[in-house]
């Protein structure tokens, strides 16, 4: 079986669970912990290591955040804490979870969307397509006939000299 440990780290929880690759379900029970305040790197990478010890999963993990990601850098932070802005999310995540471990980061909705268009809605996969998310914030992922389009954190547009969101 194909299988992967998922993290969502969000404004009020931070979840775990093992997924099967290939279909996109969870695998057992989910595991989640309230987001630490301030939601700082190495708070939120000691919970992270908490839910993956409470698992018991010594596998690859597939960690996304409410951030935009780029070649594994933090360049905002929505519902987390600023001190995210700049972090190597490589180094730090390898660094709580063990260096010799497969692990991916991603945004939270860029995931969604990707996840979408695997498993859900066929129209996702052509087309141009808008996947909202909804949780403490509002999450975007922009994609063309099943293409990603990263980072478009469209909650997080200037309205009004104001956050969208």
């Amino acid at each position: 079986m194909n299988t992967s440990f998922g993290i969502d780290v969000g404004g009020s929880g931070i979840k775990g669970a093992v997924v099967d690759l290939d279909t996109g379900q969870f695998m057992g029970d989910r595991i989640k912990i309230a987001t630490p305040q301030p939601a700082t790197p190495e708070a939120v990478a000691a919970t992270v290591k908490e839910i993956v010890d409470q698992a018991q999963w010594d596998g690859p993990i597939g960690i996304t955040v409410p951030s935009i990601v780029k070649g594994q850098m933090v360049l905002s932070a929505a519902n987390i804490d600023k001190s995210w802005i700049g972090i190597d999310t490589y180094e730090l995540f390898h660094r709580h979870l063990g260096a010799d471990r497969h692990i991916s980061i991603l945004n939270d909705a860029d995931a969604a969307g990707l996840a979408e268009v695997a498993f859900g809605e066929e129209k996702a996969k052509t087309g141009q397509v808008i996947f909202l998310t909804f949780g403490t914030g509002i999450g975007s992922a922009f994609l063309m006939d099943g293409r990603l389009w990263p980072n478009t954190e469209i909650g997080h547009l200037a309205v009004d000299g104001f956050e969208a969101e």
